[in-house]
């Protein structure tokens, strides 16, 4: 992974300091109700974060993690991407934000929109898109604008934070980029399919991010369903927009993201590794033409002596194994270094 940059930088410091004058037992009980009410039946219309004290631990314990998510997804729109910039952005269901922090990473520089065409945007004038947060919790906008007040990141202290109810009767403006993260399970199924169509409307990229989980997948594919039936075209991470080659309750498609843990994880959870991984599936979907990778590594690649072992999702073949051999040079050393969610084969380095 590559070096980290100020955006996720300013994340952590804003964490840190987060919990202080909240005892440690008091923050972990909360985040074991939310992991319960999260592990739990659909919820009522009462907002789950219910206070400042919810919505902190939630915040120390969750944003690291919705954050790499959602960071690793977009990085896969972007590659399927180059060069489209958005210039604004709506973040549906975005609580605190972290879903915002991974958007103003991913294009703090505002550089690289095209000049013409369906795909152009303008970036905002902060330094990156122009972000709109909208969520049902009041304790949570409210955190969010004070994390992102602090962040020392342009386009965060610009963004808008708005009460709205995620439901079928939500309408969202036009807007170049909306990220639906950790949310869909959250919503009734008429809700579910009411807001992903809504996004699909108003969006010229969508990006949705849900846990790592069957359960995850089905709503990911679902939601892919729908983008597709809207006139959206796959750009990750998929290789196409065709029918998911995956047998319906055999397996499912998901990724991983390392994650630092903070002493609120470790008190949590328990055990001693300094990280963990967070299991996410995800579909990113354009009404411009993309670019996507010609296959994509589906399971942590498997090396043994002389050979790799690559699961791929391909965009003419569905899902194949490719064995790399030693005696294939450069392509062997390209399969020795390649993670699990990178597009294979990996593109040529430029001069």
């Amino acid at each position: 992974m590559n070096a980290t940059l100020p955006t996720a930088e300013a994340l952590r410091s804003a964490l840190a300091g987060l919990l202080d004058g909240l005892p440690p037992t008091q923050a972990a009980r909360a985040v074991e109700r939310l992991i319960a009410n999260y592990r739990g039946a659909t919820p009522t219309d009462a907002p789950v974060l219910r206070d400042r004290s919810d919505v902190a631990a939630y915040a120390a314990y969750r944003m690291p993690a919705t954050f790499e998510a959602v960071r690793a997804a977009l990085a896969g729109l972007r590659a399927a991407a180059p060069g489209w910039t958005p210039g604004t952005h709506t973040d549906i269901g975005g609580g605190t934000g972290a879903a915002s922090w991974a958007v103003a990473e991913a294009w703090e520089s505002g550089e690289g929109a095209p000049e013409s065409g369906d795909e152009a945007s303008g970036a905002g004038e902060a330094g990156g898109p122009r972000t709109t947060v909208l969520d049902w919790a009041e304790p949570a906008l409210a955190l969010g604008r004070e994390l992102a007040a602090a962040s020392g990141v342009p386009a965060l202290r610009a963004a808008q934070w708005q009460r709205s109810r995620i439901s079928s009767a939500l309408r969202i403006e036009s807007t170049d980029l909306v990220t639906v993260s950790y949310v869909l399970k959250e919503l009734t199924a008429e809700d579910r399919a009411a807001v992903v169509t809504e996004a699909a409307r108003a969006a010229q990229a969508v990006v949705i991010v849900e846990p790592g989980t069957p359960d995850g997948y089905a709503r990911v594919i679902e939601a892919r369903d729908r983008l597709i039936a809207a006139g959206l075209r796959v750009a990750a991470p998929c290789p196409h927009s065709a029918a998911c080659p995956i047998e319906p309750g055999t397996d499912w498609c998901h990724f991983a993201a390392r994650v630092s843990r903070s002493s609120l994880h470790r008190q949590v959870k328990g055990g001693s590794l300094p990280y963990e991984d967070e299991k996410f599936s995800y579909v990113a979907a354009v009404r411009f033409p993309p670019h996507p990778a010609p296959s994509r590594v589906t399971r942590k690649p498997q090396i043994r002596k002389g050979l790799v072992l690559l699961d791929l999702c391909t965009q003419s073949e569905g899902l194949r194994r490719e064995t790399v051999t030693k005696r294939r040079g450069a392509l062997y050393r390209d399969a020795r270094d390649v993670a699990w969610g990178d597009a294979w084969p990996p593109e040529p380095a430029e001069d």
